[in-house]
């Protein structure tokens, strides 16, 4: 599990996996998403503009990412 940290209310789930670099560009993002290999909080999501927040887990590409306020 890896923690990334935002400075924002919320990231969408496409920005947070390009910011994670699980993905390299926004096309990645949403052709992935859209394919269906994207879990948040244990259910598939096909939304890549879905909002995550301070305390969601997102399964992807085999590594869940927890998001938290920034200190």
């Amino acid at each position: 599990m890896r923690e990334i940290a935002i400075t924002t209310e919320f990231i969408k789930l496409q920005d947070l996996l390009k910011f994670a670099g699980a993905v390299e560009t926004g096309g990645e993002a949403k052709e992935r998403i859209q394919g269906g290999e994207a879990r948040v909080n244990g259910e598939a999501c096909l939304q890549r503009g879905r909002k995550i927040r301070p305390g969601d887990e997102v399964s992807f590409a085999g590594e869940t990412l927890t998001v938290r306020y920034a200190d």
